[in-house]
């Protein structure tokens, strides 16, 4: 095939292009991968918790950069209002573990077990809590500072038991910890104050007028039916994730793009007498256009192909090294990559190609 013999004629040159095209489609997959666990880390909370209306203070809308602060009286209040058949309280706030490598922040939710929600997502081993002396904790915190179950770790000046070691609550810059309402209330020094109120409604009563009857009993708070709660909180999420994402992926596809069109463009003015050549003996301009895009596919796929290869256990290894980095990786991320690489080999054989032009047959004889 002549496209690869012209770009085998430089080997290392060859496997050092197709290694820095296997790199930057590397970092394109890693990051999608990033934003996959952040999206789910975020708000897998409020997915698992599947309630039908989530109750804040007025003009809270979320709960990863927003503040809400209820009392105690606002639940016999909600407790009261025709249709709601249960309200289970909870309690957000940052707060520091002390280690001796250092202290780490968590973002603690104190929730009433006996309610049904509030609690952790998914379980990995051990139990819940039962007990006001006992914490849930994130598999990222507690792989990064080697917490298994049983052991105790130190908040403010109580000492909580880890009992339970959960997953899909890492939220990438902050992990979640799980305790007693109670207990959270006395971490934080404020016994009656909850950040909100997930509602159960009656299965023969309307959402929406339920939600109407607590926004007319109860002035100073928002309401928010589930699917509008969770997509407040990706919002807030995209809006403080994704630009940072968008503008790392762009340097690397400008990258790739101008390792591809450097190499393209270099390789036509080495070959610039092979060209006047087949011009010479009559070759159409499609045909030699067809062997600029045939070389940036070749280098484009394999590339590609070795980045596929490598990804999986260059993200474990990753994983292993940072734990509170969580990669999830899928088949759209994956064809979504390809699709931005294919483009961008288009593009950079476009560029090259104008190289062309300036190639005429009387070159052969000179």
């Amino acid at each position: 095939m002549y496209p690869l013999r012209i770009l085998t004629r430089q080997p290392i040159r060859f496997v050092l292009t197709v290694a820095g095209i296997a790199l930057c489609v590397i970092l394109m997959l890693f990051l999608l991968s990033v934003y996959g666990a952040v999206a789910a880390g975020s708000v897998e909370y409020i997915r698992y918790n599947q309630a039908d209306l989530w109750v804040l203070q007025r003009h809270a809308t979320n709960i990863l950069r927003g503040s809400s602060i209820l009392t105690t009286p606002h639940g016999i209040v909600l407790r009261q209002v025709e249709g709601v058949e249960g309200v289970a309280p909870v309690l957000l706030f940052l707060t520091v573990v002390r280690r001796p490598e250092g202290n780490a922040t968590i973002f603690l939710a104190g929730y009433d077990p006996a309610c049904g929600l509030g609690g952790p997502p998914s379980l990995i081993a051990g139990r819940t809590v039962q007990s006001d002396d006992e914490i849930v904790l994130d598999r990222s915190f507690a792989a990064r500072f080697r917490i298994t179950i049983g052991d105790m770790i130190s908040i403010r000046d109580d000492s909580l038991r880890v009992t339970w070691i959960s997953t899909g609550t890492n939220a990438f810059v902050v992990q979640y910890g799980f305790t007693t309402l109670r207990r959270a209330q006395a971490l934080l020094g404020y016994p009656n104050v909850v950040t909100g109120y997930l509602i159960s409604v009656r299965r023969d009563h309307a959402i929406a007028s339920v939600a109407a009857a607590i926004r007319a009993d109860l002035p100073g708070v928002e309401v928010y039916d589930g699917p509008t709660f969770l997509n407040n909180n990706i919002h807030e999420m995209e809006s403080g994730f994704l630009p940072i994402l968008y503008a790392i992926a762009a340097i690397g596809a400008v990258v790739l793009t101008s390792i591809l069109t450097l190499l393209l463009t270099v390789i036509i003015l080495e070959s610039r007498r092979d060209f006047a050549v087949m011009r010479a003996l009559g070759s159409p301009d499609r045909f030699l256009r067809g062997v600029i895009f045939s070389q940036a596919l070749i280098l484009s796929v394999s590339g590609t192909v070795i980045a596929s290869l490598v990804f999986p256990p260059f993200a474990t290894l990753i994983e292993w090294l940072t734990p509170e980095v969580s990669t999830q990786a899928s088949t759209a991320q994956s064809a979504a990559v390809a699709a931005v690489v294919l483009a961008i080999t288009f593009l950079s054989a476009w560029i090259a190609i104008r190289r062309l032009r300036g190639i005429y047959p009387l070159e052969a004889f000179s």
